[in-house]
């Protein structure tokens, strides 16, 4: 039984390991800190794992492990030593590739930048929105209310508008 469930939790964690390294990749810039909050969630994945529940959407379960483990270790190493990157590294090299399209590049830079000053709680709600991730989601994934989703979105995106 436990191979059973080992082979389940290693399967769903491979076809879905892209979440992981999204969410490290939103708060570590150093690749050795991010291959280590890669290795933390996954190991509260792993430690997780029995308590959850298969009524629900697994990718939910997931993102919600991920970015409780990332804001916490976050929160540990403090402000001074905070260290974070855009959403996904693949997006540089998607900028990088955009030459006909400096103005793009500038507004990723922009949101890149916006997205590092943010809030903890702030900025696994802008990776979840920018992953199209639905305002009931975003809100069972963070466990806050959908109007409050809402309402932190409406503010998100009326001070990304205010940025110089």
């Amino acid at each position: 039984m436990a191979t059973d469930a080992r082979q389940e939790f290693g399967e769903l964690l491979e076809r879905h390991r892209a979440i992981v390294f999204k969410v490290a990749g939103t708060y570590c810039r150093h690749p050795d800190d991010r291959a280590d909050l890669a290795q933390e969630i996954a190991t509260q994945l792993w430690r997780a794992w029995p308590r959850y529940d298969r009524a629900r959407s697994f990718t939910t379960w997931m993102y919600r492990v991920a970015l409780n483990v990332a804001i916490s270790s976050l929160r540990s190493r403090g402000r001074r030593e905070r260290h974070v990157v855009p959403l996904d590294e693949r997006v540089h090299d998607v900028a990088d590739d955009r030459v006909t399209d400096p103005d793009g590049d500038r507004r990723l830079r922009t949101l890149e930048r916006f997205i590092e000053q943010q809030e903890p709680l702030d900025r696994a709600l802008l990776l979840l929105y920018l992953e199209d991730r639905s305002q009931r989601e975003i809100a069972e994934i963070l466990g806050i209310s959908e109007s409050n989703v809402s309402t932190k979105i409406h503010r998100l995106k009326q001070r990304i508008r205010s940025e110089p």
